[in-house]
């Protein structure tokens, strides 16, 4: 999956995330959420049919690379456990 960096402080960062949509960004901006350090954690598409995803973290100083590294490996373990529990269907 490809990633752009278009910003990155020390507790903000801006990427776009192209050839993704709805669902994968809102499923990280609300595992974003639980993060007590994460201040700001949004993402706009600019046109419904061509717009590439822009999303932005704030924290509260904390590094926002490292709260969407926790955030992604929280959503892989719940997509391991979906998938380990359809397979005993």
């Amino acid at each position: 999956m490809d990633v752009e960096l278009v910003e990155d402080t020390k507790s903000r960062m801006v990427i776009d995330l192209p050839g993704r949509g709805h669902t994968l960004c809102n499923t990280l901006k609300s595992e974003l959420w639980e993060d007590k350090n994460v201040k700001v954690a949004s993402y706009n598409i600019a046109h419904p049919l061509v717009g590439i995803p822009r999303m932005v973290i704030e924290t509260s100083g904390e590094s926002p690379r490292d709260a969407v590294k926790i955030a992604v490996n929280a959503l892989s373990k719940q997509a391991d456990e979906v998938i380990s529990a359809a397979k005993k269907i």
